[in-house]
């Protein structure tokens, strides 16, 4: 079973926009639906906040305490799919910024539920 991160938008789940927490993308990863090709298990959920630059600082903190580095980070599908998108950081760059810290595949978006 693969060991994941989950990394939400902590403004969609704090201020209603649309994301309920994260209980989709947890949903997903246990029954390996969506962007999870397999069952999954969730070692760290981490909010980004507002403007994104604790994101990596955090991811680290996240996995230095759990003492478990992930198989894949996963940006959930509210932080990659948010209307309007992100002021500070777009997916990709958020994405790209993961992956050259930890040397751990980043997969974008989570879900497809509605």
């Amino acid at each position: 079973m693969e060991k994941v991160a989950v990394i939400g938008c902590g403004a969609y789940m704090d201020n209603g926009y649309g994301c309920p927490g994260e209980w989709r993308c947890l949903k997903a990863a246990s029954l390996g639906e969506g962007n999870f090709a397999q069952a999954s298990q969730v070692v760290s959920f981490l909010k980004c906040e507002c403007p994104g630059r604790s994101l990596a600082p955090n991811m680290g903190m996240a996995m230095k305490l759990s003492e478990t580095k992930p198989d894949k980070i996963y940006l959930s599908s509210c932080l990659v799919n948010a209307k309007p998108g992100c002021p500070y950081s777009s997916a990709d760059e958020m994405a790209d910024i993961l992956a050259n810290k930890f040397g751990v595949e980043v997969i974008q978006g989570t879900h497809d539920y509605h």
